[in-house]
C-alpha cells in the first residue's frame, strides 16, 4: 500500500467495523528503513479512550486501507476504556455491630 505521507494528515481513522477512533495528527517514520511505523491520532473517540489522553500512536501494520479515511483492523478490546476497579466493601464491621 503506497500513499503520500502528506495526504494522511487530518484523515479520520475508523476500524473495519466502522468505529470512529480519531483523526491523524502526525505520521511516525522509520527514517533508516524508509517506512511509516505508526500514525499519531488525536481527537480521540471519548467512548473508546480516557478523556485525559490527548492522543495515541497506532501501529501502521494495523492499517488496512488509506483513502478518504484510514481504516484499521479491529483489534478486540485494544481500545476499550479501562473500567474503574470495584471498591472492596467490607461487610464484617456491619455484621459485628448487629
Amino acid at each position: 500500500m503506497q500513499a503520500e505521507v502528506s495526504t494522511m494528515f487530518g484523515l479520520n481513522v475508523y476500524t473495519d467495523r466502522g468505529i470512529y477512533i480519531g483523526k491523524v495528527n502526525d505520521v511516525v517514520l522509520e527514517v533508516n528503513e524508509r517506512k511509516v511505523s505508526g500514525l499519531a491520532v488525536s481527537r480521540l473517540n471519548p467512548e473508546m479512550f480516557d478523556a485525559a489522553k490527548s492522543g495515541v500512536v497506532i501501529p501502521y501494520r494495523w492499517v488496512t486501507a488509506v483513502g478518504d479515511v484510514v481504516l484499521i483492523r479491529h483489534v478486540k478490546d485494544q481500545f476499550k476504556k479501562e473500567e474503574p476497579a470495584a471498591e472492596d466493601y467490607d461487610i464484617s464491621n456491619e455484621e459485628e455491630e448487629q
